[in-house]
C-alpha cells in the first residue's frame, strides 16, 4: 500500500480495552482492532462497524490481529457488519492470524461464513461477483 492509498485514518480508544483504528485504502475500509472485543467494548465497535456498512457495497476489512480476547458478544457484531455488507452487496473480511479465534469460528459454526485472511492483502483484491 503507498502512502496515496491512504485517504483517511483515525483512532479512538473506546476506554474499554478497545482501541478502533480506521483507514481507507482505495475503496476499503480497513478497521484494526487493538485489545478485548467483549461486551464492554461492543457499543462502540457496533457504531463503527454500523456506520461503514451502511453505504451500498461496502467493503469492510476487519483486522483482529492485535485482539487478544473475543467474546460471543463480539462474534455477533462480526456477524452483524457480515449480514449489513451483505445486504447492500458488499464483503467483509477478517484478518487473523491466531490459530485459536479460528478454532472459535470452526466451534460456534462460523468457520465457513467469514473470509479469513492471515494478514491484510496487498493490494486488496477486488470483490469477485
Amino acid at each position: 500500500m503507498s502512502e496515496n492509498d491512504t485517504v483517511h485514518a483515525a483512532e479512538h480508544d473506546t476506554g474499554q480495552n478497545l482501541v478502533i483504528a480506521h483507514r481507507v485504502v482505495g475503496d476499503a475500509n480497513v478497521v484494526t482492532l487493538r485489545g478485548e472485543v467483549d461486551l464492554l467494548s461492543v457499543p462502540a465497535l457496533s457504531e463503527r462497524l454500523d456506520a461503514l456498512t451502511a453505504r451500498p457495497q461496502p467493503d469492510l476489512v476487519v483486522d483482529l490481529r492485535s485482539v487478544h480476547f473475543i467474546d460471543c458478544a463480539g462474534l455477533g457484531v462480526l456477524c452483524r457488519a457480515r449480514n449489513r455488507a451483505l445486504a447492500r452487496k458488499g464483503r467483509i473480511r477478517l484478518i487473523a492470524e491466531d490459530a485459536n479465534f479460528r478454532r472459535t469460528l470452526r466451534a460456534t459454526g462460523l468457520g465457513g461464513v467469514f473470509e479469513v485472511h492471515a494478514r491484510v492483502p496487498h493490494p486488496l483484491p477486488e470483490a469477485t461477483p
